[in-house]
């Protein structure tokens, strides 16, 4: 990404502490569970600016698959924006919303 012109980018490996830095956040989770997807998305919107936006890409799956994952995006915050389907996968695209949605009563 440094080398197409993106100088604020960074990997997993070298992003350091959570300090709402970035802009936007791509994550490629091909191959791997929606479940298992929770626990990342908590530890990566530490790292987004209130504005930020968050890209998903995940296998082209079962439309059920992917209304789980719009569910745990809302459930963190995020308002699904789009979305686009392709041979090799599905993107989303969400951004944060100004307010996390409200809990339900008990």
């Amino acid at each position: 990404m440094q080398r197409r012109g993106f100088d604020r980018t960074a990997a997993s490996a070298n992003c350091g502490r959570a300090a709402k830095q970035y802009d936007v956040a791509l994550v490629d989770w091909r191959r791997r569970t929606i479940h298992s997807l929770d626990p990342a998305l908590r530890w990566l919107l530490g790292y987004l600016r209130p504005a930020g936006r968050l890209v998903v890409w995940v296998d082209a799956q079962k439309e059920i698959a992917h209304e789980n994952l719009r569910a745990l995006l809302e459930r963190r915050g995020l308002a699904v924006e789009s979305g686009t389907v392709h041979d090799c996968g599905r993107g989303i695209s969400a951004r944060l919303l100004a307010t996390p949605p409200l809990k339900k009563a008990a």
